[in-house]
């Protein structure tokens, strides 16, 4: 399947490929629709020989941005356009200096494509900052030291998890801004400057979080993981606010993975500092296996800081592409959300009787999230409309998850226990 870019903002749609995607072909594309540049929603299209492939992927797009139909992308996004203040950003005065952290191990392949996009961003004050998390090799050292001489600062630290290894950053970092992404995206060339512009618009902002959408998906789990949501939050802005918790939203602000994911997320430096960190007994590489960046956005959330999602901070990520990798990734979502909950109330007890009256919703919640959609272990679908869950997901990986947040509060607690905690 073809991964595209549809431009409707031209006297005429121009279709291109993703970036580090190939050219598409006839046959089915998966397109990201932008409109006047701005990411507006997803279409999924095919298109024969002989046909103009945007033009087909503009008729679908034109129907799916004026449906009206209940919990559409295009739906929310003109909901959002009418919410007063302060859930809309207000024009920045100014962009603020950052810090742009990328967590690696062992993947200078993957790392050198994230780090060319990320020199190719139009934010006008930022830097780079490599942490290389348990390496076995020097291939890390290498590429930074050498490749982006004088551009891009390396960072080692030989404790091993992204959370750990994300401290490092921050404690490296100078930037009024930390931002954080993952070694296998390629960042769109406003990334940074979406990401970061809120901050100044806003000063009880303590994160940002940004859209995520498929680099690839030429592999059966590729697509299955996307069909499932993958990791985008939908194309309409959105602001959580402590002080105002989101009445769609009965379990806020446990229901942390809906703020955003850890491949694209910033925080204002001083928050983060004083909300303590990330929690080094959580997140990959760890007993925990993940749930680091549903922490830090749960602590900034819990000090009285606001937490805005925009879909114009963008980056491509490349999923994981076997079977394997798909199963792995199901228990590790399941134990990183039950790790990051113990995190929670091991840290920040008072916290407890808030987590307590959920605790109903919350398990129906869970259940549904988890639940099998579709019949047998199939392995390629379609993707759609972000955010639904409506799609088939086999049976095995729902009781995977399931098995990964029985596990998740033990493995946290064997991570603290190995010394991860400190």
């Amino acid at each position: 399947m073809s991964v595209a870019e549809l431009d409707l903002g031209g006297p005429a749609p121009t279709l291109r490929p993703a970036p580090g995607a190939e050219q598409p072909v006839p046959g089915d594309v998966y397109a990201l629709v932008r409109v006047d540049g701005r990411p507006a929603a997803t279409v999924l299209g095919r298109y024969e020989p002989g046909e103009d492939p945007a033009e087909v992927l503009a008729a679908l797009a034109a129907k799916r941005l004026t449906d009206t139909g209940p919990g559409t992308d295009a739906e929310r996004l003109a909901a959002a356009e009418r919410t007063p203040a302060p859930s809309r950003t207000p024009a920045p005065s100014r962009t603020p200096p950052a810090s742009v952290v990328v967590a690696t191990r062992e993947r200078p392949a993957s790392l050198a494509r994230a780090l060319d996009s990320l020199l190719a961003q139009d934010h006008p004050d930022h830097e780079l900052i490599v942490v290389d998390n348990a390496p076995r090799t020097s291939a890390t050292h290498d590429l930074v030291t050498e490749r982006y001489a004088g551009r891009v600062r390396y960072v080692r630290e030989d404790r091993p998890g992204l959370a750990t290894a994300h401290n490092a950053g921050v404690a490296a970092a100078r930037g009024e801004v930390l931002a954080c992404t993952d070694d296998d995206v390629i960042a769109d060339p406003r990334w940074l400057s979406a990401l970061a512009a809120p901050f100044a618009a806003d000063p009880g902002l303590g994160c940002v979080t940004g859209l995520i959408l498929p680099a690839r998906l030429t592999t059966p789990a590729q697509i299955l993981l996307e069909s499932h949501g993958g990791f985008a939050k939908g194309f309409a802005p959105r602001l959580y606010d402590p002080a105002r918790p989101p009445a769609d939203e009965p379990l806020f602000p446990f229901t942390a993975g809906s703020f955003g994911s850890g491949a694209n997320m910033a925080f204002r430096a001083s928050a983060l500092r004083r909300a303590g960190g990330f929690d080094p007994a959580t997140g990959t590489g760890t007993p925990a296996r993940g749930g680091d960046d549903l922490y830090a956005f749960v602590a900034v959330l819990a000090a009285g800081h606001r937490l805005r999602y925009t879909p114009d901070a963008l980056v491509w990520h490349h999923h994981r592409e076997t079977w394997q990798d798909l199963r792995n990734q199901a228990y590790g979502y399941g134990a990183g959300l039950t790790a990051y909950l113990t995190a929670t109330l091991v840290r920040r007890p008072a916290l407890l009787p808030a987590l307590l009256a959920r605790v109903p919703r919350g398990l129906a919640y869970a259940r549904a999230m988890t639940a099998e959609r579709g019949g047998g272990d199939q392995q390629g679908h379609a993707p759609g409309e972000h955010g639904t869950h409506s799609h088939p997901w086999p049976a095995s990986l729902s009781r995977l998850e399931r098995r990964g947040m029985l596990y998740g509060p033990l493995g946290y607690l064997r991570a603290r226990m190995n010394g991860a905690f400190r």
